[in-house]
């Protein structure tokens, strides 16, 4: 090869080069990053329990339906099929005498033939929230103690007091108290009192607790589907058992138009 033809093409490239330089319209080269995987995530004590409790998989499903039979004193206080959305906003409680007790988080309406009318309100939103528990933790308005340690049953618990901005829901002077496993973060038991239909200080006057058992997976969500009652005391723990409710046939559904559309002279609670 020639001494010119090297020097031609080395003044090509020179040229291509200080061409290229000059250029205002040349295009920014995209490089694609990624983040880091992040390992060993640091999550606060709710998000440990809502984790354990797979809340993320539980929300992706759009409601949830199951037959709930509940007792106390020995005498079954309501039993029925019961449907509810997921993120809680709408629920369906055909109960097996025939009547039925709908909301939709805000309102409810029950049949003219409700038995027991006086607790329509109370119905609608107990069991459900009892139901949905695990994936309310978070919920706006909630506020958290730090955690303590806490025995109960000789067991060592991860405890956390739960009590509610107010004007938040239903009950905002409801609070509860979590027990959870330090080990596997699920919840046996939770101290509670309601407010609904009474004043803070009657309710306060006798606390309950609920305690979870019977675990089972549905579609990759942990669900209860026994529990039971306790009367519950700060000092004294759990108290004799008063009642307890027992789930069959737990699965997620997908409503029609019509699974809550409420029938026509029905009575707003």
């Amino acid at each position: 090869m020639s001494y010119m033809f090297k020097f031609s093409i080395v003044c090509v490239l020179l040229l291509i080069v200080s061409t290229s330089c000059k250029s205002e319209k040349k295009a920014p080269v995209e490089v694609e990053t990624s983040e880091p995987a992040i390992e060993n995530k640091m999550l606060t004590p709710v998000e440990t329990i809502e984790e354990a409790y797979n809340k993320d998989v539980f929300l992706s499903k759009e409601a949830i339906e199951l037959d709930m039979v509940i007792s106390f004193g020995g005498k079954e206080r309501l039993s029925g099929k019961m449907t509810y959305l997921t993120n809680s906003t709408k629920g369906k409680m055909a109960l097996n005498d025939g009547t039925f007790i709908y909301y939709d988080g805000e309102n409810v309406f029950h049949s003219p033939n409700l038995k027991n009318d006086k607790a329509a309100r109370f119905d609608a939103y107990t069991w459900m929230y009892f139901l949905l528990f695990p994936t309310k933790l978070s919920d706006q308005g909630t506020i958290w103690s730090d955690i303590e340690s806490a025995k109960l049953n000789d067991k060592t618990y991860n405890s956390q007091r739960l009590t509610f901005e107010a004007n938040t829901g239903d009950a905002p002077d409801d609070w509860y108290i979590v027990y959870s496993d330090p080990k596997t973060h699920m919840m046996d038991y939770v101290a509670y009192i309601v407010t609904v239909n009474k004043s803070t200080e009657a309710a306060e006057a006798d606390p309950h607790a609920i305690g979870y058992s019977n675990y089972k997976m549905i579609d990759g969500v942990p669900i209860a589907h026994h529990w039971e009652f306790y009367e519950w005391s700060k000092e004294g723990g759990l108290g004799k058992v008063i009642g307890n409710a027992t789930l069959n046939n737990v699965k997620f559904v997908t409503p029609n138009a019509d699974t809550f559309s409420v029938p026509s002279g029905f009575i707003e609670k």
